[in-house]
């Protein structure tokens, strides 16, 4: 039976999905740096399991042999997505992430032609970002082809964040904010713009954010221009200010290392299950061709507990060989309506 290494299963993102991948009927094999926690998850699942570091690429190399497809799980993807990618290659495996960041995006569609030669699909973004964006984002620019402007606005209701996802965040802190303005990405300041935007509720305020759409979007639909507004706290929109004068105290090494230390002490693993269950997240993306503007929405369920759910879909789909060899994005390798599948999800044209 054909099975899927699990890497960095045992991360609070990696567990949501190791628990739906075995409720779907998945053949796992847990793999990640840290044995005793592989053990304990291992035992728990009655699943084999590797302990090895991606520098060790021997024992990648072996892993691999073992499966099928990877679903890579461990972050900051930054500095872990280019060791198991190029290793997918070589080894001939197909491989999804659960990242949203750019750098990995872009370096990942730069090996498109390997992969369509190696005959496996990369697909990164395979969570919350950017699986129902980008398809929400597909489904709109198909009401107005030609559109040469996106802005894609999010805003998640009782959730939280994750210990990885904080730490990933830190270690990109010193990129600031990113647009895509002509096809290129181009750096911005922080809370380069911002914007009132009503999902329903009342207008809420919304800040540029490096979203990993700012990639994929053009990728997916071919529109140049691309800015995401995401909506935060208060306090949290002034931080992201503050760091447009400190920021470049943050950016060495030794500082993120430190900070993402006291992470590890002071933020919870992630979301509670009550907020995986009860916690949603609203988006609406708006194309443009500079005389008309067509406007979509999406709710979904709870960003973390949505992730488990389309990176485990993807990998069904995979083992089922429905996959489309190179670089592909969600919406490009299963259609705009894919996230459409799962409970809680619903679109509709404003």
């Amino acid at each position: 039976m054909k099975k899927i290494l699990v890497y960095g299963s045992y991360g609070y993102t990696g567990q949501l999905i190791v628990e739906r991948a075995m409720k779907q009927g998945l053949q796992l094999l847990l793999a990640g740096r840290d044995e005793k926690q592989l053990q304990a998850q291992a035992e728990k699942f009655g699943l084999d399991y590797r302990a090895f570091s991606l520098d060790n690429t021997p024992a990648l190399d072996s892993a691999l042999q073992e499966v099928d497809a990877v679903l890579h799980c461990a972050g900051p993807f930054v500095l872990t997505f280019r060791q198991i990618a190029e290793a997918c290659i070589r080894n001939k495996k197909h491989y999804v992430d659960i990242s949203g960041e750019i750098e990995g995006f872009e370096a990942l569609a730069a090996m498109d032609a390997d992969a369509k030669q190696a005959g496996v699909m990369l697909l990164p973004g395979g969570g919350f970002d950017v699986a129902p964006s980008d398809c929400l984002i597909a489904y709109t620019a198909g009401k107005l082809p030609g559109a040469t402007n996106l802005e894609l606005y999010i805003k998640s209701i009782g959730s939280g964040i994750s210990r990885g996802t904080a730490r990933s965040g830190i270690e990109n802190s010193h990129r600031q904010g990113r647009i895509r303005r002509d096809g290129k990405i181009v750096s911005v300041p922080n809370v380069w713009d911002s914007k009132l935007v009503d999902f329903g509720r009342g207008p809420s305020r919304l800040v540029t954010m490096g979203w990993g759409d700012v990639s994929t979007a053009y990728h997916s639909t071919g529109i140049p221009n691309v800015t995401v507004y995401m909506s935060f706290p208060k306090a949290m929109i002034n931080g992201m200010r503050l760091t447009r004068f400190v920021g470049p105290l943050l950016y060495t090494r030794t500082a993120r290392d430190f900070i993402k230390w006291l992470i590890g002490i002071f933020f919870s693993p992630g979301p509670s299950r009550k907020q995986n269950e009860t916690g949603f997240s609203l988006m609406i993306a708006e194309v443009s061709d500079g005389t008309k503007t067509v406007r979509a929405k999406l709710r979904t369920p709870e960003a973390y507990y949505l992730t488990a759910l389309t990176s485990v879909e993807i990998m069904k789909r995979i083992l089922a060989d429905d996959y489309k060899p190179g670089f592909q994005t969600p919406s490009k390798a299963y259609g705009a309506d894919f996230i459409l599948q799962f409970d809680g999800v619903q679109r509709e044209d404003l």
